[in-house]
């Protein structure tokens, strides 16, 4: 072999197990990689189909749904129109003392409460002493009818009526006075009331008896004119009803001749003079002088007895706060020892309670007294049962101290409350309405507001009832429910409809049978998936 072919072996030596293993984590790196791709494609793809949609796939999902019924039971029970409204349970009778004008017979000023014996809480009886304003007592009787003026001797009417019972309720007895006439009787029970509790009375004459005392003075004087004008002449008998010279006796009329002997002393001959000669011969005129003074002593007898008949004691407006519920009890106190009288001063309240609520005008159309009503306490949790006493016809309007349901002259007035209407200038508060309970309500009622549920209307008995949008008028004038089978099918049955309430109305199948208790019937319609939409 020539130099220039010379051959070149190469001699390789074999790989060795590190070489290996790094080829073979290459492998599957470069697999991995391959099948990570080929998932994103698919994702991506899946993707874009959802996202990117046709024309007519896009009309096809925001067009209208198919629509579907909406069905309900026909149910058979006893269907009631409720009203539901507020209400606060109150006192059946609730007084507000604002004693303004009190007269203490010691001159004029600024009504001061002198006096508070009560606190709130504290039971009030008749006959109680329940304030002084400037030294004079403020008390309560048992009666109806509010103070609405003095009473004094001569007055007459009811409220002296009511007066005397109440004083003979208490044990002062008002003696031989007709009924509602306020006489001497009711003079003596007055006084004796009065002084039971500690005061007098104030006087119904406020003059110091100067009246009285100058009727008196009269009635002598005009006494001794008939006495004078039948002197010793006996032109004359002696003065009316004084007897031989007696006075402020009866006496025969004006221009009545004398008694034959009248005027004459013991053993006198009749015409004689004193010592038994002739008596002078009467002077002219002297029997109509006599005349005169008779006539005269006549009309100063009948103003004395008119001046002793308004004599005595009187009842101010202003110290007598009448109950008709007894015992009662004192709900606030508005004022101290000390204060001017410038509001209430007290707050008494009596009798059962009561709910009280006020209506506007679409709700008091639908109520009437007598209606069934369910009264609910949310505090306590408990329901009682009660009725409408009264709704009133005239709205209420509100004071701004929260006046109470009494409107008593010295008392303050109240509007709206268990009484009047109110006075004018406050808002409306409406129509008041009052629910007596069918049980005495528990004593922590008092003051709740509670939830009023009025039975307005109710079918008698069980009557079949379904939605009010289940009832519709066909084009003939019908009222018909559109019913559904088990299948689906629907037909339409006539029917009459009666109470409607709480969004339900009783109906009655025009053909009997063509309706029952659990058949469905469609009160609307609700959208369904559009075909193929899953």
């Amino acid at each position: 072999m020539s130099g220039a072919e010379r051959v070149v072996e190469h001699t390789e030596a074999p790989a060795t197990p590190e070489e290996d293993r790094g080829g073979l984590a290459r492998g599957r790196r470069v697999v991995l990689a391959v099948v990570g791709g080929a998932a994103l494609m698919a994702v991506g793809g899946l993707l874009a189909t959802t996202l990117v949609k046709s024309p007519a796939q896009v009309a096809a999902e925001t067009g209208p749904p198919a629509q579907g019924v909406l069905t309900a039971n026909v149910e058979r029970r006893v269907l009631a129109r409720t009203v539901v409204m507020r209400g606060t349970v109150v006192a059946d009778q609730s007084v507000t003392v604002s004693p303004q004008g009190v007269r203490s017979g010691e001159g004029a000023g600024t009504a001061l409460v002198t006096k508070l014996p009560l606190k709130a809480g504290d039971p009030v009886t008749a006959g109680r002493l329940i304030a002084e304003v400037s030294g004079r007592p403020v008390f309560t009787l048992h009666g109806a009818q509010p103070m609405y003026r003095d009473l004094k001797p001569g007055s007459t009417g009811d409220d002296v009526a009511q007066l005397q019972q109440a004083l003979r309720e208490l044990g002062h007895g008002t003696g031989g006075d007709a009924r509602g006439v306020f006489g001497a009787g009711t003079k003596a029970a007055l006084t004796a009331h009065y002084r039971a509790i500690g005061y007098e009375p104030l006087p119904a004459v406020a003059d110091g008896g100067a009246a009285l005392k100058a009727a008196r003075e009269a009635v002598r004087s005009a006494t001794w004119a008939v006495e004078d004008a039948s002197g010793p002449t006996g032109a004359a008998g002696p003065p009316e009803g004084t007897g031989s010279g007696g006075k402020g006796g009866a006496a025969p009329g004006p221009g009545a001749s004398p008694s034959p002997g009248a005027g004459v002393a013991p053993g006198a001959v009749p015409g004689a003079g004193v010592g038994g000669a002739p008596a002078p011969a009467p002077a002219p005129g002297a029997g109509r002088e006599l005349a005169r003074a008779r006539q005269t002593l006549g009309e100063a007898r009948a103003a004395l007895a008119a001046a002793e008949a308004a004599d005595g004691p009187m009842l101010p407006t202003a110290e007598a706060v009448f109950l008709s519920s007894l015992p009662a009890r004192v709900s606030s106190v508005g004022a101290r020892a000390g204060s001017p009288v410038s509001g209430p001063v007290l707050t008494l309240s009596g009798g059962e309670l009561v709910v009280e609520a006020y209506l506007k005008d679409d709700k008091r159309q639908l109520l009437r007294a007598g209606m069934t009503v369910v009264i609910s306490s949310e505090v306590s949790g408990t329901d009682a049962r009660g009725t409408v006493a009264a709704v009133a016809t005239e709205p209420s309007a509100a004071q701004p101290a929260g006046p109470p349901p009494q409107q008593d002259p010295g008392q303050n007035p109240k509007g709206g409350g268990n009484g009047g209407t109110g006075g004018s200038g406050g808002a409306d508060l409406g129509y008041r309405m009052v629910v007596r309970a069918d049980q005495p309500l528990p004593a922590g009622f008092a003051g709740q507001d509670v939830r009023l549920t009025v039975e307005s209307a109710a079918t008698d008995g069980e009557a079949l009832v379904v939605p009010v949008t289940a009832v519709s008028a066909g084009e003939d004038g019908r009222t018909v429910v559109t019913a559904v089978s088990a299948e689906g099918t629907q037909r339409r049955v006539e029917v009459r409809t009666g109470t409607s309430g709480d969004g339900f109305v009783a109906v009655t199948p025009a053909r009997t049978g063509d309706l029952a208790a659990g058949t469905k019937v469609v009160i609307g319609v609700a959208p369904r998936e559009t075909r193929g939409k899953k």
